[in-house]
């Protein structure tokens, strides 16, 4: 009996501790020391209150005069941490703090990274886009009916695949399928097979590609649908003047019929103005109706199609934009749930501000597609367009007074939502802001 009362004094003392800890576990304090990065990011001259809401004091150390901390530039204050933690970047580095509680008990120790200023103009504005890649894209497949009656596909033979990128044709690079109608006739008369230079991917490699004379059309055929080219219209994300650069879509350019990322060879963006919109229904996306203007007045060039846009060279800002003062940006850590707004155009060249709902913010500590969520909430938006409509990727969406990500995709049964993608992100594939200052950013 006696052995049987140890036994349970023992279970219900430690069910008592499990308890304790449970309640440790969800108490304010805790939480919050448990939601405090390792590793916080500014952008020179920012200014951060970071609350841990712990009634205790402590000493906060710097390892550098980089800091100022509660408005003081001392290396070493004493601070109470029940209140924000305040500190402002003087000048890009990095450095340490170490905070230890009474002055003398090692408590947590942050890694501050500071970079340089950036600041961006935000665009809105409808663009032309026109891209020519860099090869000959296959789209499919077609058979040829030979002298014998025979339907075959040379391009079948060749073990062409579509979404292939054809690059070189004997050893000359080529890129205009007029270009390619001509060889396919040169090499079916002289009774050779092309010799083709392919990218499959990330991988390359040869063929050997026999036209075949078709009896119908009475010409050499290759058994392939190709393409060298694609346009459409999209919006400008944003304007860096600094750097003479831009970046707009927030997502890849992709082949219509194959859904494969264009390798791009060359391309321009163009002034484009809108003149009708088709809206969104649920299950139906709708789409900006719009139309090139001026072609002759190229805005900047397509460098680069990546999973977050085009990118590259522009000279100056377009017109019609909403604002032509920068506006500081957002880390992608910065972004919260709540209240934003977006800019686009709905009308001929006008950008206009709309109210827009973050509902859901992904964690994300490297370059990914889909980190936020957003709902329409501005009824003038819904009654002109029913919600997110193609042609709005890449709409600048700004949040306390930085520029936060764009709008890149639609929920195709719910199209007043839809995703966005961090504006980080695209800076860094714009080449403005280093890779280097979102690495190891990672929660305690």
């Amino acid at each position: 009996m006696k052995s049987l009362n140890a036994y349970q004094r023992k279970r219900w003392l430690g069910l008592l501790l499990v308890i304790i800890v449970c309640m440790l576990g969800l108490s304010t304090p805790i939480q919050h020391f448990a939601a405090f990065p390792n590793e916080v990011r500014l952008f020179s001259g920012q200014l951060k209150q970071l609350d841990y809401g712990m009634p205790v004091h402590a000493q906060v150390t710097s390892d550098s005069q980089l800091l100022q901390i509660n408005g003081s530039s001392d290396r070493s204050t004493s601070i109470n941490l029940n209140k924000p933690l305040t500190i402002q970047s003087m000048h890009s580095g990095e450095t340490t703090l170490k905070l230890k509680l009474f002055g003398k008990i090692p408590f947590k120790t942050v890694k501050v990274n500071v970079v340089p200023d950036l600041r961006v103009i935000p665009g809105g504005q409808t663009i032309g886009v026109k891209v020519k890649s860099a090869g000959i894209m296959v789209v499919g497949h077609h058979q040829v009916v030979n002298g014998k009656g025979t339907k075959v596909s040379p391009g079948e033979t060749a073990k062409l695949q579509l979404g292939d990128l054809i690059v070189r044709i004997n050893g000359h690079y080529v890129n205009e399928v007029y270009k390619v109608a001509k060889l396919a006739e040169e090499a079916g008369t002289a009774n050779r097979p092309l010799n083709l230079t392919v990218k499959r991917g990330t991988r390359m490699f040869e063929t050997k590609l026999s036209p075949v004379f078709d009896a119908e059309d009475r010409a050499w055929r290759l058994g392939l649908y190709i393409r060298d080219s694609a346009a459409g219209v999209g919006t400008l994300t944003f304007y860096a003047p600094d750097q003479g650069v831009y970046g707009a879509l927030g997502h890849v350019i992709t082949d219509m019929d194959t859904q494969t990322p264009i390798e791009v060879g060359e391309g321009q963006i163009l002034q484009s103005n809108v003149t009708s919109i088709n809206k969104s229904q649920n299950g139906e996306p709708g789409e900006k109706r719009a139309h090139f203007i001026k072609e002759s007045k190229v805005l900047g060039s397509i460098e680069r199609n990546t999973p977050f846009g085009i990118f590259g060279k522009m000279q100056e800002l377009p017109a019609h934009s909403y604002d032509q003062q920068s506006m500081p940006v957002a880390f992608a850590e910065e972004v919260k749930e709540g209240p934003a707004q977006l800019l686009t155009v709905v009308n001929g060249q006008k950008v206009e501000r709309f109210n827009v709902e973050i509902v859901h913010v992904t964690r994300q500590q490297s370059p990914a597609t889909k980190g936020m969520v957003i709902k329409i909430t501005d009824r003038r938006l819904l009654e002109q367009t029913g919600g997110i409509v193609q042609g709005m990727s890449g709409s600048p969406i700004i949040q306390d007074g930085k520029l936060i990500g764009a709008v890149t995709h639609v929920f195709v049964n719910d199209p007043t939502s839809g995703y966005g993608c961090f504006i980080e992100w695209m800076l860094q594939d714009a080449g403005v802001l280093l890779k280097q200052a979102s690495l190891n950013l990672k929660a305690a």
